[in-house]
């Protein structure tokens, strides 16, 4: 049994367009009933505003196919402190998973500066945050992600908001995104799959394909998003497979390829590929 952890932008859509293949795929997983979620370093959104954004473009999912950086850091704050508080740099999807998981939104002595992508940034925010780092309260970042694209290119990402108070608090943020474990790991959970079962397909080397390798998830590049088959050789790490777009998978065809790709080790079973199916991770930049 294979599933998949799948990202999204440039793998799924470029912007407001669905790429050729995806709809098909997504439905072939579907019909077979194999496992999967979509994963989002954007925590802009809540997992019902993007699982919409997918149903018009055409994509079948519910809400509970989406996983989002928001309500990683989330579920990991509530197991470090229950019932804490934080003061956000973020907006609602942030905002959501926080209230869900018991923790409370305050303007002053919070256990923690979380921060996350936004547009409503500034310089009193940003000041104040600053104020509490120093006070005592820890800094974590939804992501690392320098920039986000645009419909019209680029704008700062979280990464760049971190760096900011991370410079000027003299700390480092504590990260939950992709391509951290945390992230990856709770996604797997959630799908009830073992380390072997799982399959990443992502668009980028940086977050989709190191936090796949570092886990020993197989991993599968598309060269749908921003990176060509050039720049695969300059990373120490591999993916498993590269393919041009989403088009190119089939899930049968994959499972038989990694069942091949990994023969009985001594007395340890391989892969089976009976009855059930192996959930496949979809994450979105």
């Amino acid at each position: 049994m294979y599933g998949y952890l799948i990202d999204m932008d440039g793998v799924i859509y470029r912007g407001s367009q669905l790429i050729p293949g995806a709809e098909r795929f997504i439905h072939e997983l579907r019909t077979a009933d194999i496992p999967f979620l979509f994963l989002t370093n954007n925590s802009q959104r809540t997992r019902r505003d993007v699982a919409t954004k997918l149903q018009r473009l055409g994509i079948e999912i519910e809400d509970e196919h989406v996983f989002t950086c928001a309500m990683a850091t989330a579920r990991f704050l509530a197991r470090q402190k229950p019932n804490g508080t934080a003061f956000v740099i973020g907006e609602g999807g942030l905002l959501n998973a926080l209230h869900s998981n018991g923790y409370a939104i305050v303007d002053k002595d919070p256990d923690y500066v979380v921060v996350g992508e936004g547009r409503t940034l500034n310089f009193e925010m940003v000041e104040a945050a600053l104020g509490m780092i120093h006070a005592g309260a820890k800094l974590v970042a939804t992501n690392l992600d320098p920039n986000c694209p645009t419909q019209t290119g680029t704008r700062p990402g979280c990464g760049a908001l971190v760096a900011m108070l991370e410079a000027a608090a003299g700390v480092k943020a504590f990260s939950v995104g992709k391509p951290s474990p945390l992230m990856l790991r709770a996604a797997r959970k959630d799908l009830g799959l073992t380390t072997e079962q799982t399959i990443v397909i992502g668009d980028t080397m940086e977050t989709d394909i190191l936090g796949g390798v570092q886990l020993g998830f197989k991993t599968i590049l598309v060269l749908s998003g921003g990176t060509s088959r050039e720049d695969v050789a300059r990373y120490t790490y591999r993916p498993d497979k590269v393919v041009e777009s989403i088009a190119d998978l089939h899930h049968a065809q994959l499972a038989h390829e990694f069942s091949e790709a990994n023969p009985l080790d001594g007395d340890e079973p391989g892969p089976s590929f009976g009855g059930n199916h192996r959930a496949a991770v979809v994450t979105a930049s």
